[in-house]
């Protein structure tokens, strides 16, 4: 079942002509060649896959993982690739936006199944983690950010990049339900295991390096409506953000609209995001984006 799913998804995806072209291509040449990419390869896509998702935009990366999911699918059959579908399936689902309700979910729950299938304790936690704070930072499928947050907590409670997204996730959906105590003790818990486990690389989804860090808390606090602080996360992530990733950047304008549309000035924070998501060119848009620009725009007037 879970397979006639999964084919199901994809071919529901709009994979271009060419795209499905070179999948075929692909597919039997790596039939007739009697093999796939090995489990070395297959990490090496993964940590491309990884840097590549922080650049480029999100219909561009869905054709390009939908291919690879396509192909991963007919090896998925060691634990060790059941590992690198989960995360691939992770950055996939983050392709669809939350709000579908649909898509981006099932895919979330598909990659902790698949994380499972791994045995890999990490895997499992980084799988729902990542989950959680994406959908937690978008604002959307709330009681599911939740439900994979709290099971990456149970999973392990070992400090890890996993369960640091799934801290951050609840954070946020805490914020999102006006619980303000819970997103501020669950802020500091996240300073706390950042100071332990914070990556080094500065350039993968897989990694949360101290600027990264500070966009997270950046939409936290100005959702708490915390100005200084926010203000505070805003200019130590632009202190260190690559300069090859202008799209945090745009993260970072946007949060600075949404403190604008929360001190009571709505036109002017909507106006103030619309314009910096306008700088920035339209091939590097995500849905993460835009999902934000709406959060300013529904903010109440006055």
């Amino acid at each position: 079942m879970r397979r006639r799913t999964f084919v199901t998804d994809l071919a529901a995806t709009a994979i271009a002509p060419l795209v499905a072209s070179d999948l075929i291509h692909a597919g039997f040449a790596s039939a007739l060649e009697g093999r796939g990419p090995d489990v070395d390869e297959w990490r090496a896509k993964l940590s491309t896959y990884g840097h590549d998702y922080m650049s480029m935009g999100a219909a561009e990366i869905q054709q390009r993982l939908a291919g690879e999911l396509v192909l991963l699918r007919r090896q998925a059959d060691r634990p060790e690739l059941w590992g690198v579908a989960a995360k691939l399936m992770t950055l996939y689902a983050k392709t669809f936006p939350g709000s579908d309700g649909v898509k981006a979910v099932n895919w979330y729950g598909m990659a902790a199944e698949a994380a499972d299938r791994s045995g890999d304790p990490d895997t499992r936690v980084w799988v729902r983690g990542r989950a959680a704070i994406a959908l937690g930072y978008e604002g959307a499928a709330l009681p599911v950010a939740d439900r994979l947050a709290a099971e990456a907590l149970r999973l392990d409670d070992r400090p890890s990049l996993g369960r640091l997204n799934a801290v951050m996730g609840r954070a946020h959906v805490a914020a999102l339900r006006g619980d303000r105590s819970t997103a501020l003790t669950l802020a500091d818990e996240g300073r706390r295991i950042h100071d332990r486990v914070g990556s080094h690389e500065q350039d993968s989804d897989y990694a949360v390096p101290w600027w990264r860090q500070n966009v997270f808390l950046s939409l936290l606090l100005a959702r708490l409506g915390e100005e200084h602080g926010a203000a505070e996360a805003q200019e130590a992530a632009a202190r260190e953000l690559p300069p090859t990733l202008p799209r945090f950047t745009t993260h970072l304008e946007l949060h600075r609209g949404l403190m604008m549309a929360r001190s009571g000035d709505r036109a002017g924070g909507a106006g103030y995001a619309r314009a910096a998501l306008e700088q920035l060119p339209p091939e590097k848009h995500s849905l993460t984006l835009r999902m934000l620009l709406a959060e300013i725009e529904s903010v109440p007037a006055g």
